[in-house]
């Protein structure tokens, strides 16, 4: 009998149970592999290598700015809009909270200086909540020299390389977002 681990996904039978294991690097996929999936194992641990990098950069940030969460997320999602504008349903449907939470992270961010309340526009439409200039130019100094060091790693790619890199990540997407809660 090969010796097939029980993790792999072309595994037809897992290990006999008297059968030692031999010691393995401590990683998340933990079987005998072939040179493509060896290959294939390899970028998804560099995904997930940046994937922690990134989180500690965001929670870096937040501290340097000395932000919440949802406070950055918000800010974020404000910036990122043409207009730097959104409604409280708009943005509370984006993270995720109540209305009432939005409202009191909104009151947050504008004694912050960071965000400002904008009338509504008809009859009946709450406030929309739109971020200040000041706040995209403190994420913008915050993040520059991280955003320059990101850009210059993606100018060295070839096109080629910028289509395959491209088309996994949107692969990716599509195999988390395709996830179902259970």
């Amino acid at each position: 009998m090969t010796d097939v681990r029980p993790l792999d996904p072309e595994a037809t039978q897992p290990l006999p149970a008297a059968a030692p294991t031999p010691a393995l690097p401590r990683t998340y996929w933990q079987d005998e592999i072939s040179e493509p999936k060896a290959l294939a194992r390899q970028t998804l641990e560099a995904l997930r290598t940046y994937r922690a990098a990134e989180v500690a950069m965001r929670r870096r940030t937040r501290e340097a700015m000395s932000m919440a969460e949802y406070e950055m997320l918000a800010l974020r999602f404000l910036l990122r809009r043409a207009d730097r504008t959104a409604r409280p349903a708009e943005l509370a449907h984006y993270l995720g909270i109540t209305t009432a939470d939005t409202n009191a992270l909104a009151d947050k961010l504008q004694r912050d200086g960071r965000v400002e309340r904008v009338a509504g526009f008809a009859i009946n439409r709450s406030a929309s909540i739109r971020a200040t200039e000041t706040a995209d130019a403190e994420v913008r100094d915050t993040l520059n020299g991280m955003h320059l060091r990101m850009y210059a790693a993606a100018m060295k790619l070839t096109p080629s390389q910028h289509r395959h890199i491209t088309g996994f990540l949107a692969a990716m997407t599509d195999a988390i977002d395709s996830v179902d809660p259970r």
